[in-house]
């Protein structure tokens, strides 16, 4: 039996494709039929029909697990054109000749091998395999088949099986005896997940977690010195430190090829999301998630933890940091890099500006809050391993935002405050604020390399939660507001309070957009350290919050190093949507003056007294309120 190679490769339906269907040609009489009938009855058939009927093998006694359709060709019984539309159909094809009449083997250089190549193509993909029957009636044979004795029929149909599922050209180059480049570079990208620790080689514990992960068994330890010892055999430096490198873990998989092992191959491969094409599939990178309208998508403890171990991996220094080449390293298994110069503006940065663990995190939550498809698509880049072998066992949806609504609070984790106002008012400045950043700071940011989204950590009643800030310019006083723009956890009105005309702006967006929605809304007193200027609108600000039942307008300027108590505000009234009894006792109570409770400095008996009192009626409230829900 020979399998003709193939120059080049395309995908043939990925990894787990439905069933495989064989054809078998050829001339009649050369036991094409008695083939497939000595296959199924495991007895030479002494009636032989001019043609079998299709015949379906079931996917549980098939060695490799799925459905096997065979199809036999009787030129006697059907045309050209069916034939045709057979080959278009097949998955592969077995030519079949009689080595006892070397003219039916002229005929299928002559006649059979031309046909396929009309109706395929110079260039087509479907595997041949050329099967010799009738080995019991000679002395000799380049084949080991026969119907009437059963030899090797099994052999033959599972070697026509494995020929889809398992071919030989897109992993190795016949001519060069070496793997192909598309090979060597998948490979390359699995060594690269599997070194844990990052120092460009597999140890015993990294080699045994990479055999678990592909097969479900870790290799035992005479295994494990037998495969070095073939390594260090045939590669110099194919083993390092009693560690295989990545010369020895190319060399090994060659090794397989080359013994006609090409599923162990496949098997490692198919392991980490690569097609039949050596592309990683589709359904690999975008695993399918419903997120329902009002969900929101965030990262869950797994989801964490394979950042950190990531982080920890490419932090080579132990600076706490990733550095530009720390960063490039890590994302070496990726086609591109995916982080601009902008990701540095977004999240915490040490005074290298070089992003920090605690930037990282926040910068893939911002990611998967607002692009969860792209979380998805990296993490399988990366090579996260879950419980169920996809990155959806990272990834927790959201209850929906109604059901928030109603409970008014939310166990969500990740909350969008939309940062609305006029140019000039100084929403950048306070976006960068979340992230510690005075006004100086903030303006040394070329525009270019400032992002619309800033993210950071904050405590919420002993609770950490994130924070995205999302900035949103009002051009003009009738510029309309998308529905996206609208929509968010809490909404942040920015005016500058040296600007006469700048309250008018987000009041009237107020109006517009925020009075009838259950989006909590907090003003923002920008540019506190200039000169207030008495607004240029039929309420000042004050008085517009009281007459909206809305907290009053909170001063806050970046001049200085900004306060996180603003913030911390903020995601206290996203956490507890229509529950302002919550934002009054935001983290701690000295946030009581600040929410305009304590009005004066001279009383520091009244201060204890109303935060006591503040503390227990908050706390009788909550009790009532959860009461009321569990009803």
């Amino acid at each position: 039996m020979k399998v003709f190679s193939r120059k080049s490769y395309e995908k043939m339906g990925g990894s787990h494709r439905r069933g495989v269907r064989i054809l078998l040609l050829g001339d009649a009489g050369v036991g094409k039929t008695s083939l497939i009938l000595s296959l199924v009855s495991e007895e030479f058939p002494e009636q032989v029909p001019p043609r079998a009927e299709e015949i379906t093998i079931p996917p549980d006694v098939t060695p490799e697990k799925v459905p096997t359709h065979i199809v036999d060709y009787s030129e006697r019984e059907q045309n050209v054109e069916q034939l045709r539309a057979e080959l278009n159909r097949s998955d592969v094809i077995c030519v079949v000749y009689s080595v006892e009449d070397e003219d039916t083997l002229d005929r299928v250089t002559g006649h059979w091998l031309p046909l396929i190549r009309s109706t395929l193509g110079q260039h087509h993909h479907t595997p041949i395999i050329l099967v010799g029957n009738k080995v019991d009636l000679v002395d000799y044979s380049t084949m080991e088949c026969s119907a009437r004795t059963l030899k090797n029929i099994s052999e033959m149909f599972y070697y026509a099986q494995k020929a889809v599922l398992h071919p030989t050209a897109p992993l190795y180059v016949l001519e060069e005896r070496d793997l192909t480049e598309k090979c060597k570079k998948a490979l390359i990208r699995i060594f690269k997940i599997c070194d844990t620790d990052n120092d460009g080689l597999l140890n015993d514990e990294e080699l045994n977690a990479f055999q678990r992960r592909c097969f479900n068994a870790p290799l035992n330890p005479q295994a494990l010195e037998e495969l070095k010892t073939v390594v260090k055999r045939n590669v110099s430096d194919g083993v390092h430190a009693d560690a295989l490198t990545q010369r020895g873990f190319l060399f090994l998989h060659r090794l397989f090829i080359q013994r006609g092992r090409h599923e162990t191959t496949w098997t490692v491969l198919r392991k980490f999301g690569y097609n039949d094409n050596l592309q990683l599939s589709k359904d690999y990178l975008f695993p399918s998630l419903r997120v329902p309208p009002g969900s929101s998508t965030e990262l869950n403890h797994a989801g964490f933890s394979f950042l950190m171990s990531l982080f920890e991996k490419y932090d080579q220094d132990k600076d706490d940091a990733l550095g530009p080449q720390e960063l490039i390293d890590l994302f070496s298994t990726c086609p591109v890099m995916p982080w601009g110069p902008d990701v540095l503006n977004s999240v915490h940065t040490n005074d290298k500006g070089w992003i920090t663990l605690q930037g990282f995190l926040a910068q893939w939550t911002l990611w998967t809050l607002l692009d969860i498809q792209r979380t998805l698509e990296y993490f399988a880049y990366l090579g996260y391993c879950g419980s169920d072998d996809s990155q959806l066992s990272a990834i927790t949806v959201t209850r929906e935002k109604r059901l928030d609504l109603q409970k008014k609070q939310t166990m969500r984790n990740v909350y969008q405050c939309h940062v609305i106002g006029p140019q000039d008012a100084g929403k950048t400045t306070f976006c960068q604020g979340l992230l510690g950043r005075p006004l100086e700071d903030t303006h040394e940011i070329p525009n270019d390399r400032l992002s619309r989204h800033t993210i950071s950590t904050l405590q919420v009643y002993g609770q950490e939660k994130y924070l995205v800030l999302h900035d949103i310019d009002v051009h003009n006083i009738t510029d309309a507001l998308m529905p996206s723009e609208v929509q968010c956890d809490v909404a942040c009105l920015v005016y500058d309070v040296s600007n006469p005309r700048s309250f008018e702006y987000v009041a009237r967006i107020y109006l517009k957009y925020f009075s009838e929605l259950a989006i909590p809304v907090l003003f923002v007193a920008n540019k506190g350290d200039m000169s207030a200027a008495r607004q240029d609108y039929i309420l000042q600000p004050t008085s517009f919050c009281h007459k909206h039942k809305i907290p009053p307008p909170h001063p806050f300027s970046s001049a200085s190093q900004p306060k996180k108590d603003i913030y911390t505000k903020l995601a206290t009234m996203a956490a507890y949507p229509r529950f302002q009894a919550a934002w009054m006792l935001f983290y701690r109570s000295r946030h009581l003056k600040q929410l305009g409770v304590v009005v004066g400095e001279h009383s520091t008996w009244l201060k204890v007294s109303l935060g006591v009192a503040a503390i227990a009626a908050f706390a009788l409230l909550l009790a009532r309120a959860f009461r009321s829900v569990d009803r």
